[in-house]
């Protein structure tokens, strides 16, 4: 006999990591990913005060800073 449960992912204002916009996300997996790993080490750097209000989630923090166009970035060639 097999169980299965239901995951429910509530979304809150300070939720894991913005799901709904990777999901929806179009362009380049690897740069998003790639941006988001190089800003959330920015934000560790620098001691960032939003971190604290993320409960400490700076990839999390970082990917929401993306996907919102707070910050941009670019790919040097």
């Amino acid at each position: 006999m097999m169980l299965y449960t239901k995951t429910v992912i509530r979304y809150t204002e300070n939720m894991i990591f913005p799901l709904e916009e990777l999901i929806e996300y179009d362009d380049n997996m690897y740069e998003i990913t790639t941006a988001a790993s190089r800003r959330a080490f920015q934000l560790a750097m620098l001691k960032d005060p939003e971190i604290e209000a993320n409960d400490g989630k700076t990839v999390s923090l970082a990917a929401r800073q993306l996907f919102a166009k707070r910050i941009e970035f670019r790919i040097e060639e």
